[in-house]
């Protein structure tokens, strides 16, 4: 595409008359356009383009005139492979994420040392001290402890399928999830729960009693099946999260600073304190409860295949990239604790992630299983 027809686009875009395929064909063409290592610097103007973006954005909004500016690294690069393009406005970020085919082969030179994404695996461990390794098991059914048959589908999905009526005692199960894996089930009430990387849930195999009681170690999403009269509650380190019928996701890592407990639907109580959708209840190391406004599809992007990065310090960002790809980091030199803005696929290799992150004045490097953060120059 030539200059003149991406201005004629761009122009389309920020009149709000571009169509669907229109505003692909722009953001594809800037894409490519960016990734092509042999440009010469003046071929494009991406500084006048995203300014023309940027200020329709604004004017269509109705923000031109209350522009906040603040400090932010755009993840966007002009020479290397990015998730998404972000404009950054003051006030918010914007995002335009292809997910074509040509994204993924523009430019992008192959790593040999290159390190791949995590993927569905999970180690299940019986009652009996029997681990079944799920990633290597075949579909159909697994198991049957105290009358409840546990399968794996298709999907790669691990279900119980609850017939404990008779039964006396719980029987407990653990699944645990690698370094580099995630994985999804659902317990014999329905409830449904994904475990993020390096993670694990102790539960039994089906609920007796007056409530319904897990323990979480890590991070999962949980998507309760609704019980009015067996309230369920998940333990994990230092609090106890009590719910009737929700979604939520709790982030309870032993190597970050505070448990966060995100709220999507319904209502959670944690510790005493009541959230309401898009709450976010922090637990600090001193067992206070603070409570906080958020956005609560950012905390479960993971779950949706995204990094999310808003405000995110260096190395919280860090420690998500090094669990989802079972790497160790090693900060090298004067390495100033940048925040990280946007989001990044997840299903890109290691190598395409610390591309889009250079961007933000740092600079890595992979030896092995070890990711070296430096300064930028180094």
């Amino acid at each position: 595409m030539d200059k003149q027809r991406a201005k004629e686009l761009v122009q389309r875009y920020n009149q709000g008359l571009a169509t669907a395929e229109e505003k692909a064909l722009l953001e594809n063409w800037y894409m490519q356009k960016s990734y092509n290592l042999h440009l010469e610097d003046n071929e494009i103007d991406f500084e006048r383009i995203e300014g023309e973006i940027r200020i329709g954005t604004l004017d269509r909004a109705g923000l031109n005139q209350h522009i906040v500016k603040t400090k932010r690294f755009k993840l966007w690069p002009r020479i290397a492979i990015a998730a998404s393009l972000i404009l950054t406005v003051g006030v918010g970020l914007l995002y335009f994420v292809t997910e074509s085919d040509s994204f993924n082969s523009a430019g992008i030179l192959a790593n040999r040392n290159d390190i791949a994404r995590g993927s569905n695996k999970a180690i299940l461990t019986l009652a009996n001290g029997q681990k079944i390794v799920l990633t290597d098991a075949k579909n159909g059914e697994l198991a049957n402890e105290d009358d409840a048959i546990i399968r794996k589908t298709g999907e790669g999905q691990l279900v119980y399928d609850g017939k404990t009526a008779n039964a006396t005692e719980s029987v407990f199960n653990t699944i645990a999830t690698p370094r580099g894996g995630q994985y999804s089930l659902i317990l014999s009430d329905g409830t449904k729960v994904i475990l993020n990387a390096a993670s694990s849930l102790k539960y039994p195999t089906g609920f007796k009693g007056k409530d319904r009681i897990v323990e979480l170690e890590g991070e999962g999403y949980f998507e309760v099946a609704h019980n009015k009269a067996k309230p369920f509650k998940v333990i994990s380190k230092g609090q106890t999260v009590e719910v009737l019928g929700t979604h939520f996701n709790i982030n309870s890592y032993s190597d970050e600073p505070s448990v966060k407990t995100t709220l999507l639907e319904g209502s959670v109580n944690v510790n005493g304190s009541l959230l309401k959708p898009n709450q976010q209840a922090i637990l600090t190391t001193d067992s206070k409860i603070n409570v906080t406004n958020v956005d609560g599809e950012d905390a479960v992007a993971w779950k949706d295949g995204l990094f999310k990065f808003d405000h995110t310090d260096m190395r919280t960002s860090m420690r998500q990239i090094a669990r989802w790809y079972d790497v160790e980091v090693v900060y090298e030199g004067n390495v100033k604790d940048e925040q990280f803005y946007g989001k990044i696929d997840r299903s890109y290799t290691l190598s395409e992630v610390l591309k889009v992150l250079k961007i933000s004045k740092v600079n890595f490097r992979i030896e092995g299983r070890k990711i070296i953060v430096m300064p930028q120059g180094d």
